[in-house]
């Protein structure tokens, strides 16, 4: 073949397409994992109330902006950076001479992000990133040189592409391996962690980190088991549980996973640590953020904020918890359970 041939070989070679009108596997919906490719698919995903995969909408951006009131010249802390949609909105208020850190443990993510925002046109001055679980954020802030921060926000929640990445083990709307790791790398993945948890101390974080009713019942059933994915242990939970509908057992399959997923990751012990490093990173007059998603980080974030205000601590806290609009709700359904707070540094 000629040299002219193969160019125009490679000129009619078409992008792979994927099988079918409606893909299963999640490697094969590059629309979505691409929104460059096709806008089109992405719009239309967001317009039906649903995160394309691959994406992240960050949430209720109006309410912590207002909780931090972000200054031009503040150093504000995104201690759980993933995607990056609060901060990439945070960076253009910290303008000029501000910048914002972000921290992530996930090693697959956190490249990933600040790729993104350096094609956004956020330089290193501005913009600094450090692989690191949130309560080790006082080592992130000395290494910087930082005497502390003027913001800091704390988004407790899985992301987009945690959760819609089936290699991860997050969910079940794609049958996956097993894992569950922020950091694939380090400690115990779900299924090594469920083969050798006993009965006694799995129903204790059933009931415990999801508040499951059926947690003695679900923990006899599948602890001490090894299970090949996400959708095999599903079905035994779905088998093992007493309830009575379809959606019930949904519901029972959902605070199964985040049970696993809190114990895998250690994420209670993390977030007491980052609670009691908290105020020695605050700068006074600084204001803290945090979102979560369930009532036991809800509890514990509460908590620690009311110590601080009676301890003097903290000057001043939000007076009830903070939930996205209805409109937002509507429109996103992932932040239906988001519950904000906020504290002021005295």
């Amino acid at each position: 073949m000629s040299d002219r041939e193969e160019e125009n070989v490679e000129t009619r070679r078409r992008r792979p397409r994927y099988a079918g009108k409606y893909p299963r596997r999640f490697e094969e919906k590059y629309k979505e994992l691409n929104p460059t490719v096709d806008p089109e698919t992405i719009r239309k995903v967001l317009e039906s109330g649903k995160t394309p995969a691959g994406m992240h909408r960050p949430i209720m951006v109006a309410e912590i902006l207002d909780a931090l009131a972000i200054q031009p010249g503040d150093v504000v802390v995104d201690a759980t950076l993933g995607w990056g949609g609060h901060t990439e909105r945070m960076l253009p208020l910290t303008r000029p001479g501000g910048m914002v850190v972000g921290l992530d443990c996930d090693p697959i993510e956190l490249p990933r992000t600040e790729e993104r925002l350096r094609m956004s046109g956020f330089g290193p001055e501005e913009f600094r990133v450090a692989r690191s679980n949130f309560s080790g954020l006082p080592k992130v802030l000395a290494d910087l040189g930082l005497d502390g921060a003027d913001a800091v926000l704390a988004d407790l929640g899985l992301s987009s592409m945690q959760i819609d990445n089936p290699a991860r083990g997050f969910s079940v709307k794609f049958d996956g391996p097993l894992d569950m790791r922020m950091n694939p790398s380090r400690g115990l993945s779900a299924a090594d962690w469920l083969a050798r948890v006993t009965p006694v101390k799995l129903a204790q974080a059933l009931e415990f980190d999801s508040d499951e009713p059926d947690a003695e019942v679900i923990a006899a059933a599948i602890s001490g088991r090894r299970f090949q994915g996400t959708r095999a242990l599903a079905e035994a939970v779905r088998k093992a549980s007493t309830a009575r509908t379809g959606e019930e057992r949904d519901l029972t399959v959902r605070r199964v996973f985040q049970a696993i997923r809190i114990e895998v990751n250690d994420e209670f012990g993390a977030l007491e640590s980052f609670l009691r490093v908290l105020p020695s990173c605050l700068r006074p007059g600084a204001r803290v953020a945090i979102m979560s998603f369930h009532s036991g980080e809800d509890r514990r974030v509460k908590k620690s904020f009311k110590a601080g205000l009676l301890d003097g601590t903290y000057s001043a806290i939000s007076d009830e918890v903070i939930r996205a609009a209805s409109a937002e709700r509507r429109d996103n359904p992932r932040s239906t359970p988001a519950r904000l707070r906020w504290a002021l540094r005295a």
